[in-house]
């Protein structure tokens, strides 16, 4: 902490001990150094609260700081300890994803839990904002819900649940999402009926519509749009009008979209004109 307090007094007299260009100088250092860390993380891949406050000889404090503004401009991945670099292609671990939007998923999720009826089956797609979803499920007053899921921690947080039955689909482990997909996956959902499928995406655009990265995905989600009498997109707003490699559905197969507020003006009337309900939490 002297280290960094003797840094700051140097800027601040470092020109005479005038005040008035203090300030200025002061906010060029402080930008030049998350500029090397946002370099520094794209180039590495990972960085940690520790090293980066041995080499800019800042506190702990300090670089945390940094990084929770360099991930609130979308430049990194803030992660427990450190950061990661930010890329839309990557697939992140899902404790990492959990992690990010919390808040608005929590949001999202209470506003969903309110659709489920008494007796409904629904199906639940993995993710993050999905198994917000589940654990609202635990503690919804109803006497019986069926629950139809291909992700193992939903499925786990719905396990002890008294008043849910549990349908897990089997197939192929995908362990970053611990998501299970493929044919056998596919043919679990054979002879099944939903009232409502609450489907997560990684992207989400007007004129494509919703998008995963992964092929397989995309095959069993577009197979459970087909057993559901109701579609609701479930997913924060940092994934709308971003676009991914393969399509879900088009943006008139989805009744419901639920996200939160951040969504510009423009893209929700785009949404709404091609039919879909748009609420924001």
């Amino acid at each position: 902490m002297k280290r960094e307090k003797n840094l700051e007094t140097k800027v601040s007299n470092g020109n005479g001990g005038k005040p008035a260009e203090s300030v200025p100088d002061q906010d060029l250092l402080v930008a030049e150094r998350r500029r090397k860390i946002r370099e520094m993380v794209a180039e590495r891949g990972r960085v940690t609260v520790a090293e980066l406050s041995e080499m800019f000889g800042i506190s702990l404090v300090t670089v945390r700081a940094d990084l929770n503004v360099l991930a609130e401009i979308g430049a990194v991945v803030r992660t427990r300890g450190g950061a990661l670099a930010q890329r839309a292609d990557e697939d992140l671990p899902i404790g990492v994803k959990q992690s990010l939007h919390r808040a608005e998923k929590v949001r999202i999720a209470e506003e969903a839990v309110k659709l489920i009826g008494e007796g409904q089956t629904i199906v639940l797609d993995s993710g993050t904002t999905t198994a917000e979803i589940a654990k609202q499920i635990r503690g919804l007053k109803l006497q019986s819900v069926n629950v139809i899921t291909n992700a193992l921690n939903i499925a786990v947080l719905l396990a002890g649940a008294p008043h849910v039955t549990l349908i897990m689909l089997g197939g192929v482990l995908r362990p970053s999402s611990y998501s299970l997909g493929g044919p056998q996956a596919e043919q679990g959902l054979e002879g099944l009926h939903a009232d409502i499928l609450f489907l997560g995406f990684d992207g989400l655009d007007p004129e494509i519509g919703v998008m995963t990265p992964h092929l397989l995905e995309a095959r069993l989600n577009a197979r459970m749009l087909g057993i559901a009498r109701r579609v609701v997109a479930v997913g924060d707003s940092s994934k709308i009008g971003r676009r991914s490699l393969s399509m879900i559905a088009t943006i008139e197969q989805i009744d419901q979209i639920i996200t939160d507020a951040g969504v510009p003006a423009e893209m929700v009337e785009a949404l709404r004109s091609r039919g879909a309900q748009v609420v924001l939490v």
